[in-house]
């Protein structure tokens, strides 16, 4: 068994070893980087109630709490401490366009389990069939704490 072939082999790999080094100092022009326009795919990101104009329009003072969530869904948020309350929050954020991001909130007021008036930034189409909400309402953002409500 002779040792030539391997020989040969072995002089071409220490041969190729500079040339394929040289290589990879090779800078790619712009127009062929191609991993630079590739972008991942990113799914849209949709949380919470979607709450229409026409869905806040049908809402009537005085409705019950099952008329409300008929016409609503359920609320995202019912708080213990504040029972006649209900929070209906959206957010959505495009994958590819997060600079298009989307937050709503509807706030749903109720006395003695009847409707009384509607606060948030989603508002009826139609004016004058539910009270306004009252000032101590406001829309807060993520980041912001609200202030305790002084009675």
């Amino acid at each position: 068994m002779s040792l030539a072939p391997f020989v040969t082999l072995s002089r071409v790999c220490i041969a190729l070893v500079p040339l394929i080094a040289g290589c990879s100092s090779f800078e790619v022009p712009d127009a062929l980087d191609v991993t630079s326009k590739l972008n991942p795919y990113r799914i849209d990101i949709r949380q919470g109630n979607l709450v229409t104009q026409d869905m806040v329009g049908q809402l009537k003072a005085g409705m019950s709490r099952e008329q409300v969530r008929f016409v609503l869904g359920s609320p995202m948020l019912a708080d213990v401490f504040h029972p006649d309350r209900w929070d209906y929050v959206y957010y959505f954020k495009p994958g590819n366009k997060p600079e298009d991001t989307q937050q709503r909130r509807l706030i749903v007021y109720f006395e003695d389990d009847k409707l009384v008036s509607v606060g948030g930034d989603v508002v009826a189409a139609e004016d004058g069939e539910i009270q306004p909400p009252e000032p101590r309402t406001r829309t807060l953002d993520l980041g912001e704490v609200a202030a305790p409500e002084k009675k």
